[in-house]
This record gives C-alpha cells, structure tokens and sequence, in this order.
C-alpha cells in the first residue's frame, strides 16, 4: 500500500519539476450555490495534467540502465503527454500507444515532447499487449497509467497542496471531488486527505454508464462496465478500477458520483465563464457532479479537482454554444 512518506518523498522529488497549481474560487458561484466551492486547477499542470506529476515520479525511481533502455506506456492522451514530457526531462526515450480517435490535441502534444507514437484501434485491438510485445522487444520499462506505487504517490501530491492550500485560505474542507479514470489520483489524495484532514469525505466523479468505481465501491468488490457505451470523457473510460487503487479508495470510504455529456459540456462552459479555465470533458467531470447537484454545498466548502485542459477545439466550441 502507498503510505503518506511515499507521497511526502514524491512531493520533494518533484518540487524541481512541476507547477504548484493554484485553488480558485469564484463568489458569484458560490453565492449560487449556497456555499463554498474551490477549484483545484491542475489544468494548468505541465502537459495540462496532473498526469505529470506521477510519471516524473515513477521515471525517477529508473536505473541507469533502465533508463538508457527507455520507457513505454499506453494511454488516451494525458498520461501520454506526462510520461512523453517527464521521459524528455530526464533524458529518456519513449514509446507511446494511443488510441487512433484519440483527440488530436493530445496525439500532437505527445509527439511534439519526443515520444514515438504507436496508433491502435481501441475496440479491436489491446494497447496492453501491444505496449508489452514493445517493452519485451526493447527491454523498455512499462509506465502504467495507475496501478503502481509511485504513480499513486506522485499524484498524491495533488492532495498535499489542496491540504496546505485550504489551510492558508481558512477553508476546512468537508468534501473533496475528484475525476476517475482508473483511481491513481484519487488514491493518492485518499492517502495524503487522511493524514491531513481526515474527516474530509472524498467522492469520485465518472461519466454515467462508465460508474465501475463507484459501483464497485458500493458493491465492495471490482466491477466493471459493459460493453459498447459513450461518452465524451475520452480520459475516463477504463472499464475497471485499479487492483491498488480501488483497496485504498474502499479503505478511505470513498463514494462514486456521475454525470452525463450534457451537464460536462455545461461545467465546461461555466469553468471558462466563471474561473477562466480550458478544461476537456473529463477534466470538467468532477465539477460537472457538483453543479448537477449530486452534492450538496448549502454551508459547506467543497473543492473540485480540474484534471485536465487537454481539449479539441471542436468540443470546446460545443460547450461553449450552450
């Protein structure tokens, strides 16, 4: 299990490289919505994601040797973009398998850090076995998108800075929502939140139809999501939790809330509107949960997890004609 010294030893790791984020607040949304609601933007992350943090981290625990061979992951985008941005830093070559409809934006920014790009069909094809057929070829080292103990503590990071930021802006926090793919940030907060502000209660936020966290929270054993669903949240689509990451979520008594494409759309609109963030579909999920109402805010500080900024310009301009 991750441990809260793995994520105070990320955080020192990677204080050269990333950006500390900041916490937004906007009084006109919170007046409407009848409490306090903050804005975690790690939208404005390197790569424009906190997927960085956790790929530094993990590049940083490789050996020389293991460096010189290379890394490889697999990813929709903004893993890719952090692994290909971290690898570039620190000297290493990577490979990089993504989905063909993955948005442009993120294919592009992924080669534009270095990174070899490998396209696959994601529904006829496992970028699984095609990263691990690389990495047996290559002697490269898989860097997994959420199952492994330094990418959950570099993403933990996240939860530190929101625990220090809520602090010096007297905020004690009550709830804390965060955008679920396959639970690496979430866990990472769920580890670093009970060290320091344990009685904050901690939700995931997936697109409806792709709800395996939080069912499978409720349920108290991994589910996963059928076949053949939707949605614009091209970074939340992963059929099942994390082996590592939903234990640490279940221990912390995480619960699961959702939201469909047109309330994403909407959160997008209103992030712009009203904290001037760019935020793609599953960056916005999270806030997307809140304004539909899933939480109540009446007298409550919450804060929102911004994910990502990674977005195509079509969607974008979809949600802003809203």
């Amino acid at each position: 299990m991750v441990t809260f010294s793995d994520i105070t030893a990320a955080a020192k790791r990677l204080a050269p490289f990333i950006t500390t984020t900041p916490l937004l607040e906007s009084e006109r949304l919170n007046e409407r919505l009848g409490g306090r609601l903050l804005i975690k933007a790690e939208s404005l992350q390197k790569t424009g994601s906190f997927k960085f943090r956790g790929a530094t981290n993990r590049i940083s625990q490789l050996g020389a040797e293991e460096k010189k061979a290379g890394v490889v992951a697999w990813s929709s985008g903004n893993h890719a973009q952090g692994v290909a941005l971290a690898a570039k830093l620190q000297s290493v070559q990577a490979t990089i398998v993504m989905p063909a409809d993955a948005p442009h934006v993120k294919i592009n920014n992924t080669r534009s850090y270095g990174a070899k790009v490998v396209l696959y069909d994601r529904y006829t094809e496992s970028r699984e076995e095609i990263g691990t057929q690389i990495a047996h070829k290559t002697g490269a080292t898989i860097i997994p998108p959420f199952d492994d103990q330094y990418i959950i503590a570099g993403q933990g990071t996240v939860g530190l800075e929101v625990a220090t930021q809520t602090k010096l802006n007297n905020a004690p926090l009550d709830d804390i929502v965060i955008c679920l793919s396959g639970g690496g940030l979430s866990a990472g907060c769920a580890v670093a939140l009970k060290e320091l502000s344990p009685s904050t209660r901690l939700w995931v936020a997936e697109p409806e139809g792709f709800d395996d966290a939080g069912r499978s929270l409720r349920a108290k054993k991994p589910l996963r999501n059928e076949p053949g669903g939707t949605s614009i949240c091209d970074a939340l689509l992963q059929p099942t939790p994390g082996e590592l990451t939903l234990p640490i979520l279940s221990d912390y008594g995480a619960g699961g809330v959702s939201a469909g494409d047109d309330q994403v759309l909407l959160a997008m609109k209103t992030a712009f509107e009203e904290f001037k963030l760019v935020l793609e579909p599953g960056g916005a999920m999270a806030l997307a949960c809140v304004l539909s109402g899933q939480l109540d805010l009446k007298d409550k500080t919450v804060c929102v997890v911004a994910t990502g900024g990674n977005v195509d310009q079509n969607i974008f301009e979809t949600a802003l004609h809203r």
